[in-house]
């Protein structure tokens, strides 16, 4: 008998690592499987974290954080998301996916389950997995007339029962975009609280929608101070920092103190002189470089819309938020098998849409990340259609 648990034993990688550990690096393919642009950290952020080398900032610091950068993040909530959010609050374990873990750890016991709205990004399911939660999925419903996602809020609720500690969600959501409304993370809100359940918001595209707002609607801009929420966010795709494993969470003041052991436990927080990047991210140099991200997915956006408006077998609903293409190909039934077979013979890396939760629905699709340069993208896109018309 092994000690080792059976559903740790039970994981295997995500489809698109699958994917892209068959040509990663390559140069004649052409990514699209991850979700990160392919601009390089701004130099105004790389030049902090060498001055902060420089400077040997190489030793143990908090572990929740810089206090200057909790304090900056602080004030990044007030300017764009409208809310006033007490620093004690927000914690730094590391990359956000880290935060996710840690929220999870501070609700899952054996035998409860999550409830998450879906497609969504493997990784969160999966660190559900790993702290032993039981996975719940309340996907999206396709309005393809109205050309809207949708979610099902009578379904989300019927999900959850007595060992429901949490329900997770992703607005503006990956691989969708599609972006939770102000009316249904109230319901939600309200119906959590009713019921005694946290409410896991991941905001990480906040700043990523397309109709002029700073952000999309927030669960800090309705939430009470000791509302058990947790909002996470992160650094690497506004500020083009993937590779930094930055991000941060806001959680309920009673785990100030517990979250001192928590961050310690995980990670002792992140790399000290990364934080002084995360610092310039803060600052208005790094508002007019959000600009400059979001302009290159705005034009993303409509290049995939320009070639989708010539396809018969590859639609999709167009994205309100994120820098995601979730495209839908007719015919479609084992969207791993066609990503392995296109990344191998096609040199175009995709993400299969099974990778984005179990219900077979999901198949039928894959994910781009279209936060390219636009020539880049159109090749893509153009192997892409060649491959469909080879099938």
């Amino acid at each position: 008998m092994s000690a080792i648990r059976k559903d740790i034993l039970d994981l295997v990688p995500n489809g698109i690592g699958k994917v892209a550990m068959e040509a990663l690096g390559e140069p004649d393919v052409i990514a699209l499987w991850f979700g990160e642009s392919d601009l390089v950290t701004p130099p105004f952020i790389r030049e902090a974290a060498k001055r902060a080398l420089d400077e040997g900032k190489t030793f143990y610091n908090y572990a929740r954080g810089l206090h200057e950068l909790r304090r900056a993040i602080c004030g990044y909530h007030r300017r764009i998301v409208g809310a006033d959010i007490d620093v004690d609050r927000i914690s730094m374990p590391g990359a956000a996916v880290l935060s996710v873990v840690t929220a999870l750890q501070c609700l899952v016991e054996t035998g409860d389950n999550v409830v998450i709205v879906s497609p969504i990004w493997p990784s969160i399911f999966q660190a559900a997995e790993v702290v032993g939660a039981e996975l719940r999925f309340c996907r999206l419903d396709e309005d393809w007339a109205d050309g809207r996602w949708r979610l099902d809020l009578d379904k989300l609720f019927s999900l959850c029962d007595g060992r429901t500690n949490a329900i997770f969600v992703n607005s503006p959501g990956n691989p969708t975009g599609w972006i939770a409304s102000r009316s249904e993370q109230q319901a939600i809100l309200d119906f959590s609280r009713r019921r005694g359940i946290a409410f896991i918001s991941d905001e990480v595209y906040g700043t990523m929608v397309y109709d002029g707002r700073l952000h999309a609607p927030s669960l800090l801009q309705i939430a009470d101070k000791d509302d058990e929420i947790f909002v996470i966010n992160s650094f690497s795709k506004p500020w083009a920092m993937t590779g930094w494993r930055i991000g941060w969470m806001v959680h309920p003041p009673s785990l100030s103190e517990p979250m001192k052991v928590i961050c310690v436990a995980n990670n002792t927080g992140p790399a000290v002189f990364a934080q002084y990047g995360a610092l310039a991210a803060l600052t208005p140099e790094g508002d007019a470089f959000r600009a400059v991200m979001l302009e290159r997915c705005r034009t993303g956006r409509e290049v995939v819309q320009e070639f989708l408006a010539t396809q018969n077998r590859i639609r999709w609903i167009k994205p309100d938020g994120a820098f995601y293409g979730f495209l839908h190909i007719e015919g479609l039934t084992d969207s791993l098998g066609f990503a392995l077979g296109l990344v191998r013979e096609g040199r175009v890396g995709v993400a299969p849409g099974s990778a984005f939760g179990p219900e077979a629905a999901n198949d039928s699709y894959v994910r781009i990340c279209f936060a390219q340069d636009p020539a880049r993208l159109r090749l893509g896109l153009e192997r892409l259609t060649a491959a469909t018309a080879r099938r």
